[in-house]
């Protein structure tokens, strides 16, 4: 059965309900596989998934070298998105953030050049820029669209008021932020202010870095070079904390016959027709999991069970580290 579709806010592209983040194709996660990972990208285009999510930053710049490498052939399948505006230092840790006009349009370019692409088809401000108007980045992404190299503009961890001064420039076809059972801020205010304006809704990790997985099971388990070693959330009482609370939510998903992935990748298709979650695997079989989440009907009952054991704020510890609450809701 061919994965359902959904539209990516009110006139939208037609996508997928999930899609695939290849971030941890490149870096972040370990080490890289970059023939299982082209696989990973083949098998969910012949699952029907249509909706590809990369950056410049991720490798940085490596992932949309082999995303573009890896949809060369079947372009026609694909809506891809990639970002610019984050801006890496000599240290991996350090980060940056630049909106200004000149890098938006040189960032697009060398996007394309290393996609192998003419056109991108969501193109997302990864961060908003504290200094840049967001009047000016838009602007500049709005010429981007009407010059051909870009279909859709979207912003990622941008505030209500940002939004709503960015929409008042160019329409915003979507906004990407966090959001899982782990991590629900965007209902305060976020979620609200992009149906209002007719914004989809795409989620990162809406499996919690993985931790919702129910994969990891001790801090020693993750690659030396893993970012999530610096996760608050998975370190020292707040892992323990957050390792019971996955079990929990694993006994859940035990009585509907399901895995704790598939219960957290539902719980986020089920708050609302308007949500495209995307969630990052680079092996195939995790993807084929995921991917029968699609296809799980959570009814009242259910939502009602999940939210007494995950309530909002339920996980312990902050979402980053301070160096990345930093470039949050701008």
């Amino acid at each position: 059965m061919a994965i359902r579709r959904r539209r990516l806010g009110k006139n939208g592209p037609e996508l997928s309900a999930l899609g695939l983040g290849c971030m941890g194709m490149s870096e972040f996660y370990g080490p890289r596989d970059d023939a299982e990972s082209v696989a990973t990208i083949h098998a969910a285009l012949d699952a029907g998934v249509n909706f590809l999510d990369t950056a410049d930053v991720y490798g940085p710049r490596t992932n949309e070298e082999l995303v573009g490498k890896a949809i060369a052939s079947r372009r026609s399948e694909v809506f891809l998105a990639s970002k610019f505006g984050i801006v890496r230092g000599p240290n991996p840790m350090d980060r940056g953030v630049n909106g200004k006009p000149e890098y938006v349009k040189a960032s697009c370019d060398a996007s394309l050049k290393r996609l192998g692409l003419d056109v991108i088809d969501l193109y997302y401000q990864h961060r908003v820029d504290p200094v840049t108007p967001i009047e000016d980045t838009v602007g500049a992404m709005a010429e981007l669209v009407k010059a051909g190299k870009v279909r859709h503009i979207g912003l990622s961890e941008a505030s209500s008021k940002t939004i709503r001064r960015a929409a008042a420039v160019h329409r915003i076809t979507a906004l990407q932020s966090e959001y899982s059972l782990f991590s629900r801020d965007v209902e305060d205010d976020i979620l609200a202010t992009c149906r209002e304006l007719g914004i989809g809704f795409v989620p990162y990790s809406p499996l919690g870095r993985g931790f919702l997985t129910g994969e990891i099971k001790r801090f020693e388990d993750l690659a030396e070079d893993d970012f999530r070693r610096h996760s608050p959330r998975f370190q020292g009482a707040n892992f323990d904390k957050n390792l019971k609370l996955v079990d929990r939510i694993g006994e859940l998903a035990a009585e509907k016959d399901v895995t704790k992935s598939q219960l957290a990748l539902a719980w986020v298709l089920a708050q609302g027709d308007d949500i495209v979650p995307i969630f990052g695997t680079k092996r195939r079989k995790y993807l084929a999991e995921n991917l029968r989440a699609a296809e799980i009907v959570l009814g009242k009952a259910d939502l009602a069970r999940i939210e007494a054991v995950a309530p909002k704020g339920v996980a312990a510890g902050e979402r980053y580290p301070e160096i990345g609450r930093a470039l949050l809701d701008r």
